[in-house]
């Protein structure tokens, strides 16, 4: 007779899932390749957190100025796309350690003369609807006279630029090199003036927002943010996008 066959091993268990909400126009941080896969440094972060939490992420889309509304609703656990850590945010989510900290900046055409905000007067300067920048942007452009114009995303922002419907931006730092300086279309603009990383407006770096209450999340999470800088995870992933210590001050 035919021997048995040995039994089918039992599958691995799969693992559960945590739903990472995610902007993917903000690039070198969250993008997508050209299949439309996300990628960035939020996203391989994301996925070395959910490794460390035996989660599985899972990304959900979300424009930039719905995510807290979205998180709040349920429609993910957690946001990982850059959000940094206000005061104001803190009212309504949690927050874990910072996982990153970079200044934003203002950017220009070259030949801009520029010494102080009153300097842009009359110009218009286009912000990602709900970041820190708009905040910054309306605190201490618009009474300067600038002309501050709020965008859905931040690649909207440069669309504009480049059709001469906007003459600059604040953005941050990385971000504008990676998503703009860098490229053919941002090579007349220029960053000016000096970092801008007023903890009023800019908060105190970038973590992974959650519901409040969720304790028992965010205490795994911050164990993994600990873990990930201390067994070399972190640096890894920091070195595939950047030549410089981005976990900030």
């Amino acid at each position: 007779p035919a021997p048995t066959a040995a039994p089918a091993p039992a599958p691995a268990p799969e693992l559960p899932e945590l739903k990472v909400a995610i902007d993917p126009a903000y690039e070198p941080f969250t993008f997508k390749t050209p299949d439309g896969k996300p990628t960035g440094f939020d996203v391989d972060i994301a996925e070395a957190l959910c490794n460390e939490i035996k989660r599985k992420c899972v990304y959900v889309e979300q424009v930039w100025d719905s995510m807290i509304p979205g998180l709040q609703a349920k429609k993910y656990d957690v946001i990982i796309s850059s959000m940094s850590i206000t005061e104001e945010r803190l009212q309504v989510v949690d927050f874990t350690d910072k996982y990153y900290n970079t200044p934003s900046r203002i950017v220009v055409k070259n030949g801009t003369a520029f010494t102080d905000p009153a300097s842009l007067k009359g110009k218009k300067i286009g912000v990602l609807k709900g970041s820190t920048q708009e905040k910054y942007a309306m605190g201490e452009l618009k009474p300067a006279g600038v002309n501050v114009v709020p965008c859905e995303a931040q690649d909207q922002v440069y669309l504009d630029i480049k059709s001469g419907r906007l003459d600059g931006t604040v953005a941050d730092q990385v971000e504008v090199t990676g998503g703009f300086l860098s490229k053919p279309e941002g090579k007349d603009y220029i960053l000016v003036g000096p970092a801008l990383d007023e903890p009023k407006y800019f908060g105190n770096g970038v973590g992974v927002a959650l519901r409040k209450g969720e304790t028992e999340l965010k205490d795994s999470l911050n164990a993994a943010i600990k873990a990930i800088r201390s067994n070399g995870v972190y640096e890894t992933v920091s070195k595939k996008y950047f030549d410089f210590d981005v976990y900030g001050k």
